[in-house]
């Protein structure tokens, strides 16, 4: 089933050439896992990082700026080739100001997804500010669209879909799932 969004999404997903996730509550269920040694451990939909990677693939720069700091984090976001990683980042604003700024990037044509609070900053001043299903109600507020699915079930993937649909992109990819030719 497509994502669906209103026109004016659509039309705003369209520019976007910069995609900048939050982490836990976005990309996570929000759940911090810890073992008894200390080590901390996250989830993470496989879903969401294909439809990452399908993004990626197809030109847009994927970034992430999170609050905390986890080397499970580091991993997966290399696993993913995501080479644009802000941990330990009270204050999202600036590293978002930065990077924007360094790849040449205007902020109407970057989209932010978060959860919670500490997301608005930056959500105020992006062309497609994102919000996961389970958000705070203020972030929601804030938000031009509201994902379908919550944070770490999906959401991440409901974006990649919708900025792919909008820049005619997802048909192309799918297609090539269901091409006759492949062999085993």
């Amino acid at each position: 089933m497509r994502v669906q969004a209103p026109d004016g999404v659509a039309a705003r997903a369209r520019r976007i050439r910069l995609v900048l996730f939050d982490v836990d509550g976005v990309l996570t269920d929000g759940g911090l896992y810890l073992g008894d040694d200390g080590q901390e451990y996250k989830t993470f939909h496989s879903r969401d990082g294909h439809g990452m990677v399908m993004l990626r693939d197809s030109g847009v720069t994927l970034g992430i700026i999170t609050g905390r700091r986890s080397e499970v984090v580091r991993i997966r976001m290399q696993s993913l080739g995501i080479q644009h990683v802000h941990q330990g980042c009270r204050d999202k604003l600036p590293p978002f100001i930065e990077l924007a700024e360094r790849i040449g990037v205007p902020h109407d044509q970057v989209a932010y997804v978060g959860d919670d609070l500490m997301d608005l900053p930056v959500m105020r001043r992006v062309g497609l500010a994102v919000a996961v299903a389970d958000a705070h109600p203020v972030v929601r507020e804030h938000a031009h669209w509201i994902t379908p699915s919550a944070g770490g079930r999906g959401a991440a993937r409901d974006l990649s879909e919708l900025i792919l649909d909008a820049q005619g992109k997802l048909d192309g990819l799918i297609a090539g799932y269901l091409r006759d030719d492949v062999t085993a």
